[in-house]
């Protein structure tokens, strides 16, 4: 019998973690655009979403931040 190949579990985890954060963010932005647009209308609707987007852009710039702390923590660890 052949053994099972072996697994990365950190590119697992990190996987795992895009995957629920993209359906995160469907959730907020199509299902809060929709009840936003079911109550205001269309225009209610396009204003939520950019608000939506505004909010968001805090949360990427110190998510981009620390990603780029980390990968030059693992560029001076390696070499």
């Amino acid at each position: 019998m052949s053994r099972p190949a072996p697994r990365d579990l950190r590119e697992y985890a990190r996987n795992t973690q895009v995957r629920i954060l993209l359906g995160a963010l469907a959730l907020l932005f199509g299902v809060g655009g929709i009840l936003i647009g079911v109550f205001y209308g269309p225009g209610g609707a396009a204003l939520g979403v950019v608000c939506l987007g505004v909010a968001l852009a805090p949360v990427l710039l110190i998510a981009a931040a620390l990603w780029g702390l980390e990968w030059i923590a693992r560029r001076n660890r390696s070499g």
